[in-house]
């Protein structure tokens, strides 16, 4: 009797219960971009002037952080995956904590620019488009504040050698998350920030 083995399948990375409060977490930002999308095609000139008065810069260097703190989240899921000695763990827990001070500083960055627009009177009532910006970046600020969480509780683990090449699942679903809130501001950026 010949036996024809499964092809293997491809999973994406860490838990599936991550992918689907990465599903949710999409739909509800779009909801809120769609929103946002139907509200400037209603009034462009207040949208236009009103995105004047943001830090593009500060937004820029938040876009930088979030992207190089990624790519260092890839970099000690590799030393995980491709090497299977105790410095692994050591390597792969300082590319983590470079990840976190990075999403520590997005945190600083964004805390000023709240607080500069707060001193400058503007809050959710000023106009539709602080509205939008106010609950857009501070909902995105929460997952950056989650996702922060969620590193640290990562880096811990992998501190005490806790991942190896054989068993990553952890750190993978904590960077798969992490990646969530990256992309949110890769989009989130241009929409507040540029697009005119």
């Amino acid at each position: 009797m010949i036996t024809k083995s499964l092809p293997k399948t491809s999973l994406p990375p860490g838990d599936f219960a991550i992918w689907i409060i990465i599903y949710v977490e999409l739909v509800t930002f779009a909801a809120l971009f769609i929103g946002y999308a139907f509200a400037r095609r209603a009034d462009v000139e207040l949208f236009n002037q009103s995105q004047l008065l943001l830090d593009q810069r500060s937004g820029f260097i938040n876009t930088l952080v979030l992207i190089t703190s990624s790519y260092f989240l890839v970099k000690a899921i590799e030393v995980i995956k491709t090497v299977n000695t105790k410095r692994a763990s050591l390597l792969s827990s300082r590319w983590l904590l470079a990840a976190i001070v990075l999403g520590g500083s997005f945190i600083v960055i964004k805390s000023i620019e709240f607080s500069d627009k707060f001193e400058q009177g503007i809050n959710l009532s000023t106009n539709t488009f602080f509205m939008f910006y106010i609950l857009l970046t501070a909902f995105h600020f929460m997952h950056v504040l989650l996702g922060l969480i969620i590193l640290y509780a990562v880096y811990k683990k992998a501190k005490m050698g806790g991942y190896s090449k054989e068993d990553h699942r952890g750190m993978e679903t904590g960077a798969s998350y992490w990646h969530l809130v990256d992309l949110l501001w890769i989009v989130l950026f241009p929409l507040i920030y540029i697009m005119r």
